[in-house]
């Protein structure tokens, strides 16, 4: 069950640096965000569907097998992630 995390960012939030944990399918993603303690609630669908982490939720994630990316392995997994599901919608 591949779920990544981008690099911290500091997005001017007031929990400081935060980054985004998206997954391979998004009731992997669900799962994973809730054993680590998350709320359902908190997942954002939009977009690209993912959770926002603080540090210390990225530091979890990690250590639970949450695969880090740069900002441009990142950014090449979201547009796999878009086409694949843009694909699923074609048929």
């Amino acid at each position: 069950m591949p779920v990544y995390v981008d690099n911290l960012r500091d997005y001017g939030w007031r929990h400081g640096p935060s980054c985004h944990l998206i997954g391979d399918s998004v009731e992997e993603l669900i799962e994973f965000a809730v054993n680590l303690g998350m709320k359902r609630e908190w997942y954002q669908p939009k977009s690209s569907p993912h959770f926002d982490l603080t540090a210390e939720g990225r530091e979890i994630a990690v250590q639970n097998g949450a695969i880090e990316l740069n900002q441009r392995e990142f950014v090449a997994k979201l547009r796999e992630l878009r086409q694949k599901a843009k694909s699923r919608l074609e048929f």
